[in-house]
C-alpha cells in the first residue's frame, strides 16, 4: 500500500494556509458545496485567464473572493466590466453577496497549477509529452526553482497500456515540513483518454 500525502495539506498551519477561511457547525456541507461551485464557475467562465487559486473568506452572509490569475486583464475587462458580470453571475449561482478581488501572479513559472495546466494543454494539442515536460522543467528552473518533479501518467504517445513517466531535477524534499513545496494536478482530455499531469517544485530555500 502506498501512503500518499498531499504536500500542501501536509504543511497547513505551518508554512501554508487554507484556501477557504471560514468555520461552521450547522452549514458545513452547504458552504463546502458553494465553495466548489464558485471555484468551478470561475475557472469555467474564463479558461484562458490562467486562474490558479480562488481564496474564499466568509463573514456573516457575505463572501469575499480573491482570484489569483496570470492574466488579470482578461478577468477585469474594459473599465471592470467583466468583474461586474462575473460577480452578478456568481451571486445568482449561490444567492449571496460577493466581493471580488483580483491578484496578478507575477511569475506563472512559479505556480505549479499553471505549469501543470500548460503541460496538459500541450498534450491535448498532441505535442510530444517528453518535449512538454522538459520545457516546463527548464522554464521553472530558469525562473529560480530549487528543484522540480514532474509526473505524467496515461496512454502516453498513444500506447496501448497506460504508464507513468517522471522527470526530476534538483531537490524536492517532501518530508521537510518547512520546505515551500508547490503542487499542481491537471488532467488532459485527449483522443486516447485522460492523461494526468502532476507538477511539484520547491520555490525557495527552506529552514533546517
Amino acid at each position: 500500500m502506498g501512503h500518499k500525502v498531499h504536500p500542501v495539506g501536509f504543511r497547513l498551519g505551518i508554512i501554508k494556509t487554507w484556501d477557504s477561511k471560514w468555520y461552521s457547525d450547522r452549514h458545513f456541507v452547504t458552504y463546502l458545496q458553494e465553495d466548489l461551485k464558485v471555484r468551478k464557475a470561475v475557472r469555467a467562465m474564463y479558461p484562458e485567464a490562467g486562474v490558479s487559486l480562488v481564496e474564499i473568506d466568509r463573514q456573516a452572509n457575505n463572501m469575499s473572493l480573491t482570484i489569483h490569475t496570470a492574466r488579470p486583464g482578461i478577468l477585469i475587462g474594459r473599465g471592470g466590466q467583466r468583474v461586474d458580470e462575473m460577480r452578478k453571475s456568481l451571486e445568482k449561482l449561490i444567492f449571496k453577496k460577493i466581493q471580488l478581488n483580483i491578484r496578478e501572479i507575477q511569475q506563472p513559472e512559479f505556480d505549479a497549477y499553471l505549469v501543470a495546466k500548460s503541460i496538459a494543454e500541450s498534450m491535448e494539442r498532441r505535442v510530444s509529452y517528453r518535449r512538454a515536460l522538459k520545457q516546463a522543467l527548464q522554464r521553472s528552473l530558469m525562473a529560480g526553482a530549487k528543484g522540480v518533479r514532474i509526473r505524467a501518467a496515461g496512454r502516453l504517445d498513444g500506447a496501448e497500456i497506460a504508464r507513468t513517466v517522471t522527470m526530476h531535477e534538483g531537490r524536492v524534499p517532501l518530508h521537510t515540513i518547512r520546505a515551500d513545496i508547490d503542487y499542481g494536478f491537471v488532467e488532459a482530455k485527449t483522443v486516447m483518454g485522460r492523461m494526468a499531469s502532476r507538477f511539484g517544485f520547491i520555490k525557495a530555500k527552506y529552514f533546517r
